[in-house]
C-alpha cells in the first residue's frame, strides 16, 4: 500500500500514513484523463466567435466589371471571399463546445490523476497548518520548508480565511477543496499539497454525490468531484 510522509509546517516529519488504495493505487488510465481534461477545457470556452459570410457583408451588389472583353478574370461581386473586405469562407460561427462525460468517467480520471501523483512523488501532506492571520510571508515559509516549487495545488479540508489569504498572493499556488478537486488541476500542478484534514475528507467522501456547482451546466463538464466516485 502506498504511504506518504506527514510533515509539520517547518518541514519536520511527524509520521507516515497509508493512502486510501481506492484513490491512490488505481490504474492510471491516460486516455480517460485526456478525454475528461479536454471536455473540461472545452466547457470553459464561450463559443461566441463569429465571422461574416459573403451574404452578410454589406456592399458588393453590383458586378465590378463586365463578364467578357476586359482581359481580367470574371467577377460577380467585390464581397466574394477572394476579395479584401469580402466575406469569410468556412469561418467560425457561434457554437457550444460542451462534451458529455459521465460521472463514472470523471471519478475514474480523478483517481488516475491522484494515483499518478502518488507514484510520481509529487504528493505532499502537511499537518497542523494554522495561521494567526493572513500573512504571505508565512505561506512562503511553509512552501520553502516542504521544498515545494513550481505550480502547487493546495487542498484544504474547508474554507480557512487566514490560510487562503496567506496563499492567494502567490501566483504559482491554487487553493482548492476535496469536493471541487478536478483532474486538470491535479495534472497541471507540479506538486499537490494536502492538509491532513483534506486527505481524510477525500478518503471519506466517496459516498456523497454533490456537485461543486450544480446549477452551472458548463461547470459540470469542467469539475470532476471526488464524491462522484461511486
Amino acid at each position: 500500500m502506498a504511504t506518504v510522509e506527514i510533515r509539520d509546517p517547518q518541514g519536520k516529519v511527524l509520521e507516515k500514513r497509508e493512502l486510501p488504495a481506492e484513490l491512490f493505487e488505481a490504474p492510471v488510465n491516460r486516455p480517460l484523463m485526456h478525454q475528461v481534461v479536454v471536455a473540461g477545457l472545452a466547457a470553459l470556452r464561450a463559443g461566441t466567435h463569429s465571422t461574416k459570410t459573403r451574404a452578410e457583408v454589406s456592399g458588393g451588389g453590383r458586378k465590378p466589371w463586365r463578364q467578357k472583353g476586359t482581359g481580367r478574370a470574371r467577377q460577380g461581386s467585390i464581397r466574394a471571399p477572394q476579395w479584401v473586405g469580402g466575406g469569410i469562407a468556412h469561418g467560425p460561427k457561434p457554437r457550444d463546445y460542451e462534451m458529455r462525460v459521465n460521472k463514472k468517467m470523471k471519478s475514474g480520471a480523478l483517481r488516475s490523476a491522484l494515483s499518478d501523483a502518488a507514484q510520481s512523488g509529487k504528493l505532499a501532506v502537511v499537518g497542523g497548518l494554522a495561521f494567526d492571520g493572513p500573512r504571505t510571508k508565512d505561506a512562503v515559509g511553509v512552501l520553502d520548508a516542504l521544498g515545494l516549487e513550481g505550480r502547487v495545488l493546495m487542498v484544504l479540508a474547508g474554507p480557512d480565511e487566514a490560510v487562503e489569504k496567506s496563499f492567494r498572493n502567490l501566483r504559482n499556488v491554487k487553493v482548492d477543496f476535496p469536493r471541487n478537486l478536478s483532474t486538470y488541476d491535479v495534472l497541471n500542478a507540479d506538486r499537490v499539497l494536502f492538509t491532513v484534514e483534506a486527505l481524510d475528507a477525500l478518503g471519506g467522501s466517496g459516498g456523497s454525490s454533490s456537485e461543486a456547482k450544480p446549477s452551472d451546466a458548463k461547470s459540470d463538464a469542467a469539475a470532476e468531484s471526488v464524491e462522484e466516485a461511486e
